[in-house]
């Protein structure tokens, strides 16, 4: 996620003096030379690692018009209010500001969620949160107020040798079970769970499993931006450009 960011953001042409790290982890973001960065998380040791603050993405703790950049990498998908984390992002930029952010979204973990689905039976409990799509990501953009908003996914496949790897994988990056009231796996039930996903191994012995990666991109609104045209305004139907020249 934090390369395909920095992807991103290699191709603004501007300079950042205050950046937002939100969703910190160990601090790994590489910031724009001579900005000054602050970091933020959800999790208490990952903010003491990174040394930033703990708090919620719907809850910044931050005035308004503090950054002009915020980077947002695999938390924003558990927030309990995601149009809010978003709106209060837009607030906490300056006009003209930037926010980066990715997380997994729909489509991700399909082999997890079969295998659990299969060893539960007629019952299957919920075991992931809700996931946002590629085009819900835009619309959010939008309804939170951001300018020029862009929402786009990559596919990211991991090739694991076991279950007990891939869950290991999502406790380390904090995103096992974050639901209340969650029920409890039985032994039994991971053990199918895990027969399973053996089950689905290729030649080699490994099982694939698919993260959807969303990547979303908005501008806190300032004067003097690019603005789309209006609606009804093209010269040019779209049936003529895509007719073949003859």
């Amino acid at each position: 996620m934090l390369d395909g960011l920095m992807d991103r953001l290699a191709m603004v042409r501007r300079d950042f003096a205050d950046v937002l790290d939100l969703g910190c982890f160990d601090g790994r973001l590489a910031a724009p030379p001579g900005a000054r960065v602050a970091r933020l998380d959800p999790g208490f040791a990952f903010a003491r690692m990174a040394g930033g603050v703990q708090g919620a993405e719907d809850a910044l703790p931050f005035a308004d018009a503090s950054f002009d950049l915020i980077v947002s990498a695999g938390v924003l998908d558990m927030v309990n209010d995601l149009p809010g984390a978003l709106a209060l992002a837009r607030r906490v930029l300056r006009p003209d500001g930037l926010l980066l952010a990715a997380f997994a979204g729909a489509g991700s973990l399909s082999t997890l969620r079969a295998v659990l689905r299969e060893a539960e039976g007629d019952r299957p409990a919920a075991r992931l949160h809700p996931q946002v799509d590629v085009r819900a990501g835009g619309d959010l953009l939008q309804r939170a107020g951001f300018a020029l908003p862009v929402a786009d996914s990559e596919t990211l496949t991991v090739r694991y040798r076991s279950l007990g790897r891939l869950l290991d994988d999502l406790r380390g990056m904090g995103a096992s079970n974050a639901m209340p009231g969650r029920a409890p796996l039985t032994r039994a039930t991971l053990a199918r769970a895990a027969a399973g996903f053996a089950a689905r191994a290729d030649a080699q012995g490994r099982t694939e499993e698919r993260f959807e990666i969303i990547f979303l991109t908005g501008w806190a609104p300032a004067p003097g931006q690019p603005q789309p045209a209006k609606r009804g305004s093209a010269t040019t139907s779209l049936a003529a450009a895509l007719k073949p020249k003859s």
